[in-house]
């Protein structure tokens, strides 16, 4: 099956000619004149001659050459730090039903399925949940995000449309120094098809009761338009959900500006399940497909729209990206003891300006201005008495928090990029933003149970963080080294949503150090292309919920790792890619609370932190028209606990693939998850002294149908 290495690195130094952000370097006329045409035969490595009077160069397999792809979060090909991305040829042939199943074949990515859309985000981290859930990882779409800095989600994949997406970007690390607050562990990028990416109409059905159908309509010009639609019966008792999403995109001129307007919109009905409980409960084949909670659900809608426009100006380029964005939810919170309903949403906008320019020959620099601004609520409801036990004041029916908090955002940055001769650059770059909260309750205030409500109150954070990197290219493989600060101000939630032992205003600005060094290009003639990468990172001030249920505004925690991605051309028809990380993440800090059975102590492991992440695929283009593919997943051991009394062992999940495509590009593909059949668990923690685990999905196959065109 052809490929684009993509999903090690799409920016890798040695194939800068036709990669991020650069069309084609400009040779001269003679040695332009000498170059061969750029047809599909042209084979790996080779240099050829484009009509726009540019170079283009192949890569990977004969048949195919690895095309421009324009980054909406404007990264160069010479960054140094961790960077991957899959495209929509590899977003189509996954087939996913949710973003984490193509997310996970990313190094370092360890995205845990819930119960239908509901998800939890590992990059270069343990599985975080609460307000380190939502603030810890920025999610953009087009380059924008998705949610103001104060009101973020850990669910906030489902809302961005990735199914008609032309790429999905993951940057590994701190992002903070150009994206801001949340861009802690890492950022994830979905980015739009566009006009002229093509029109395609893809329906599946799934054994576990799945309907899917996506769709592309595409003029090749000025507008392309999406629609997914979904449906799930739901493999476990109550549990079926509906999920629709759309997304506009638009290309067009005004003077001097390139415009490209989008509008991107989501809304879901989801009945849940909850955990099943009791050691090892997942294994139990008949207690997985029991839903506990019979009475859970999540109703969601989001939408956003924005806009990128662009212009020379000067001696460089102008971009503005105004942009707005709104969403509302109303859950039920089964995952908690006395399972009240919420309500939240947030309502909010604001511009993105930038301008580069090349001030010399060894010098780029790049200055950029952002502000946000945002309305949002949460209300918090316990409609029933506590369960078995209707007298217990810790958690009191009616309501616990229904509050208000507006936010402003604004922020400064800046880039230069040094060319210092021998194939070496540097990047430096700082970041200084500003964040004002306004909070007003309409609940009484004070202790109330459990729950500690604050008075009205403003509260304001700044956030300065640099990165500073190097690269060297001296041929076929690229080393770096670099450093990044991510920051984030507190989520809303982290301030006003109180447990009756926090103190009003002790939640901090949550900071992480990172170092990482790293070497990618390749090899055997182009066959194999190739990323590693080491890291070191330390955060000071994480916010955290432990298995008691209990709020830590003042946690340390280290982050050790090392991730290698490769793809390997075998022969002309058989193709091999994978990765591998293994990490040790640890607590950095000792805390002792209530009966000492939730004891933290410094070197204590992280729980839900696998040591080992990996994924590989075995790719056959069999003949012409039919392709193969077998894959899997491996999740190793961790602990379900921060004080490391129980473990999950980890599991391995083995996938397959096949496709026959007929002339006229109507493709029919068969995907079988799950192959052997592994009684395994999504999730796997515990709580109030309980394992409590998310049952994997058993064996299953999808069959469907794609026509592009």
């Amino acid at each position: 099956m052809p490929h684009r290495l993509i999903a090690t690195s799409a920016s890798l130094a040695v194939l800068a000619t036709c990669l991020v952000g650069q069309a084609a370097a400009q040779a001269s006329e003679e040695a332009y004149a000498a170059l061969p045409p750029c047809t599909e035969s042209s084979t790996a490595i080779d240099e050829c001659r484009n009509d726009d009077g540019s170079v283009g160069i192949f890569v990977a397999h004969p048949t195919q050459r690895l095309s421009p792809v324009e980054v909406w979060g404007d990264r160069g090909e010479n960054d140094p730090g961790s960077y991957a991305a899959v495209f929509s040829d590899q977003i189509a042939a996954i087939n996913a039903d949710h973003p984490a199943e193509i997310l996970n074949t990313l190094p370092g990515v360890n995205i845990q399925m819930n119960s239908g859309q509901e998800h939890l985000i590992a990059i270069r981290s343990p599985v975080l949940t609460g307000g380190a859930g939502q603030g810890s990882f920025l999610i953009l779409e087009n380059g924008v995000p998705t949610r103001s800095p104060a009101f973020g989600n850990v669910n906030s994949l489902m809302e961005p449309h990735h199914e008609v997406a032309e790429a999905i970007e993951v940057v590994r690390g701190p992002g903070s120094a150009k994206y801001g607050s949340n861009a802690v562990h890492g950022l994830v990028n979905v980015i739009l098809g566009k006009p002229g990416d093509g029109s395609f109409a893809s329906a599946s059905y799934g054994t576990l009761g799945r309907y899917r159908t996506d769709a592309a309509l595409d003029d090749g010009e000025n507008v392309r338009l999406g629609l997914s639609l979904q449906h799930d019966t739901g493999w476990r008792d109550n549990t079926g959900t509906d999920q629709q999403k759309f997304s506009a995109v638009g290309a067009y001129s005004l003077g001097a500006w390139d415009v490209t307007p989008w509008l991107s919109a989501s809304n879901l009905n989801q009945e849940t399940a909850g955990f099943v409980v009791g050691t090892d409960s997942y294994k139990d084949r008949d207690l997985v497909t029991q839903n506990p909670n019979p009475e859970a659900y999540r109703d969601a809608w989001s939408a956003r729209l924005g806009m990128r426009a662009e212009r020379a100006l000067g001696p460089g380029t102008l971009v503005l990206t105004p942009y707005a964005h709104s969403q509302a939810m109303i859950f039920s919170q089964h995952f908690l003891p006395n399972g009240g309903v919420e309500k939240n949403g947030h309502t909010g906008g604001g511009l993105m300006a930038r301008y580069g320019w090349q001030a010399s020959d060894m010098l780029e620099l790049r200055v950029g201005a952002d502000v946000d601004v945002a309305s949002g609520y949460l209300k918090e409801i316990q409609p029933d008495p506590f369960g078995f036990f209707p007298s217990d004041t810790r958690f009191p029916q009616g309501v616990h928090y229904d509050y208000t908090v507006d936010t402003t955002e604004l922020a400064l940055w800046g880039e230069a990029e040094f060319a210092l001769g021998n194939n070496v650059s540097v990047l430096a770059g700082l970041r200084g933003e500003t964040h004002e909260y306004d909070y007003s309750t309409a609940a009484p205030v004070g202790i109330n149970g459990r729950f500690n409500v604050p008075a009205d109150r403003t509260d304001s954070f700044d956030l300065l963080t640099p990165k500073l990197g190097l690269i060297w290219s001296p041929g076929d493989i690229s080393y770096y080294v670099n450093y990044a600060r991510g920051e984030r101000a507190p989520q809303v939630s982290d301030l006003y949503r109180l447990q009756s032992l926090q103190v009003v205003g002790e939640v901090d600005t949550e900071t992480l150090d990172s170092v990482e060094v790293g070497a990618r290009g390749s090899a055997v003639d182009g066959r194999l292309v190739f990323d590693v990468a080491a890291y070191w990172m330390d955060k000071e001030n994480f916010f955290f919920r432990d298995s008691d249920g209990l709020n830590v505004p003042d946690g340390s925690t280290r982050h050790v790792g090392v991730e290698a991605a490769a793809a390997f051309d075998i022969t002309d028809t058989l193709a091999l890619k994978g990765n591998v990380s293994w990490s040790d993440q640890t607590y950095t800090f000792d805390r002792i609370v209530g009966s000492g059975t939730e004891t933290i102590r410094d070197g204590n492991e992280i729980d839900t932190a696998p040591e080992w992440l990996a994924d590989a695929a075995l790719d056959w283009q069999a003949t012409e028209a039919l392709a193969l593919s077998l894959s899997v997943e491996h999740v190793g051991e961790y602990f379900m606990d921060p004080a490391n009394t129980a473990v999950y062992p980890g599991h391995t999940i083995l996938a397959a693939r096949g496709a026959y495509t007929f002339a006229g590009g109507s493709e029919v593909f068969l995907i079988v998850r799950n192959l052997t059949d592994e009684a395994y668990a999504d999730r796997a923690d515990l709580a109030f002294g309980n394992g409590r685990y998310f049952p994997g999905e058993p064996l299953n196959a999808t069959l469907g149908i794609r026509k592009t065109f």
